[in-house]
């Protein structure tokens, strides 16, 4: 954001591209974001992701954040920029549900990943092998955005598995931090209830994730998962017995 004075370029047909100086502030920002969508359908701004200012002044004049581009070139160099836009029919900031939509364009989003404990008789948890790591893990996965994560944990056993198995009641709320990749999540796990150890030979594994599946005692938990996980497992076996869910942080 170099310019002088605000500026806005048509770039596509019905697209407007604004860019503004650091000084300007964000009522005449968004009375220029109000003129192009008269002449527009959509309006959009680049933001640099160290600019906090203009983050600011993008938000506050009723353009949503939309994501992050990377690698764009800017002056002859790959930048990352913040998109910003709004379009047309979008609802005004100054009315509820456009104000609800614009704070839900970039206030933070925690992933959400729900997990089943199912036993067999014995006691023994069954853990699956995932194909994109070595160690073993809950049935279970991340849920879709909308979705209830008591139902996401039984449409992901019956995707992965070929079981049907409802969720029951809520056992643990496990946050993961940052790891290997992975932003932080909420990993929820939920009691899948007891059952016949034949219930394996009712598998029909998603070749796609999972490459083995199998009841383990808690020993052989520790051997198979990592170390977070067979906490996880073994502080959700722990509130099998009732009481309000438990919290845990990475197992413990």
């Amino acid at each position: 954001m170099t310019e002088p004075d605000p500026a806005v370029t048509t770039i596509a047909e019905g697209v407007a591209r604004l860019s503004w100086s650091p000084e300007q502030p964000v009522d005449v920002v968004r009375k220029d974001v109000e003129a192009a969508l008269a002449e527009h359908t959509r309006v959009e701004a680049w933001v640099d992701p160290d600019d906090v200012g203009a983050q600011r002044v993008a938000t506050w004049s009723g353009l949503r954040r939309e994501g992050v581009m990377r690698g764009v070139t800017v002056d002859g160099v790959a930048v990352d920029r913040i998109v910003y836009a709004r379009l047309a029919d979008d609802l005004p900031a100054h009315e509820p549900e456009g104000f609800r939509a614009l704070l839900n364009s970039f206030l933070p989003r925690k992933r959400a990943i729900s997990q089943m404990l199912v036993r067999d008789r014995d006691g023994r948890v069954l853990v699956c092998r995932l194909t994109y790591k070595q160690d073993w893990d809950l049935p279970g996965g991340v849920v879709e955005v909308g979705e209830s994560p008591q139902l996401a944990v039984s449409r992901e056993v019956e995707e992965e598995l070929a079981l049907q198995i409802p969720a029951g009641r809520l056992l643990l709320t496990d946050w993961l931090p940052p790891w290997s990749g992975w932003d932080d999540a909420l990993c929820l796990v939920f009691d899948g209830g007891e059952h016949d150890a034949a219930i394996t030979d009712d598998v029909v594994r998603q070749e796609r994730e999972i490459r083995d599946a199998a009841f383990c005692t808690v020993d052989e938990v520790h051997e198979r998962c990592a170390e977070f996980t067979a906490r996880r497992i073994e502080s959700a076996l722990a509130n099998l017995a009732g009481g309000a869910p438990a919290y845990t942080e990475s197992g413990q």
